[in-house]
């Protein structure tokens, strides 16, 4: 992977990883990633590649596959 690459795909998880500490500060939340993209700036495939990462990654947040109806639903709480 080339380093403007990497430093793209990093700075696109330090975003989701922000948005979704700032959104999960009250409690859970559940969201579909395509829902979110404006948001965060990103395609609802970057984003669930993202959380797919960021639920093995990220200790301060529980993140998982909640469902799926036309897309997946993401819960995410403070852990």
């Amino acid at each position: 992977m080339s380093t403007t690459a990497q430093t793209s795909t990093e700075s696109k998880e330090l975003r989701l990883k922000r948005y979704l500490r700032e959104r999960a500060e009250d409690g859970e939340l559940y969201f579909k990633g395509k829902f979110i993209a404006d948001d965060v700036g990103m395609s609802p495939k970057e984003i669930g590649a993202l959380m797919a990462k960021l639920s093995d990654s990220v200790s301060d947040l529980e993140i998982e596959k909640w469902s799926y109806t036309s897309a997946t639903t993401w819960r995410v709480a403070p852990a």
